[in-house]
């Protein structure tokens, strides 16, 4: 993104680093676009401000998520049942609007040998949401994520979140909830699965 030690790995990435310093000129040419003069005191030290929250906003692309999930444990005492963490709060922005996109994700999966940290699956779902987003291609994104590198049983990620490019301008509607799900696995192919995780999510 705007880091001097960025180098990304992710297809979408940019090639070549770009410098703070051109990124603040940016946003003040974005400020005298919108009509106001980036010299004045109360916008002097904008330009910095936002370069910097925008490193944090799209930290995502510094990272691997799959990553989070290399490390995994076998010793579960026999358990073979569905592992679900609900509700996991996360911000993104859309890549159309650059606007946030706010909500929660339920992520399950129904291990085949070994599981994974609990705090990892909410690692994976940040690291992708921290980059220029759509909901539907950071839903399957974690959902592949954790199909991939843990092969397990099945998997199901459903996101529920606001939209500010919905709410904030356009048709201006506040208050409407997005839902998108991606099901793989037993989840996809067993009726019973499937009704079962989106129990336990909430959802049935």
């Amino acid at each position: 993104m705007i880091d001097d030690e960025y180098e990304g790995s992710d297809p979408r990435c940019v090639a070549e680093p770009i410098p703070q310093a051109e990124a603040e000129d940016a946003v003040r040419t974005l400020i005298r676009w919108a009509g106001d003069d980036p010299e004045r005191e109360g916008l002097l030290d904008t330009p910095g401000r936002v370069a910097r929250a925008y490193r944090e906003y799209f930290r995502g692309y510094q990272e691997d998520p799959g990553e989070h999930l290399s490390r995994t444990f076998g010793e579960v005492g026999g358990y073979d049942e569905i592992v679900l963490l609900r509700d996991i709060p996360f911000q993104s922005h859309c890549e159309h609007h650059m606007a946030p996109i706010i909500g929660k994700a339920h992520i399950a999966y129904l291990p085949r040998e070994r599981v994974v940290g609990i705090s990892k699956l909410a690692r994976v779902l940040h690291g992708y949401a921290k980059r220029l987003q759509v909901q539907e291609r950071l839903t399957a994104e974690v959902a592949e994520a954790i199909q991939t590198h843990l092969e397990p049983f099945g998997v199901a990620v459903v996101i529920e979140a606001s939209h500010a490019c919905m709410s904030a301008r356009g048709v201006m509607t506040p208050g409407v909830v997005m839902t998108t799900s991606r099901m793989m696995g037993v989840f996809r192919d067993d009726d019973r699965s499937r009704k079962e995780v989106l129990s336990l999510m909430g959802k049935g």
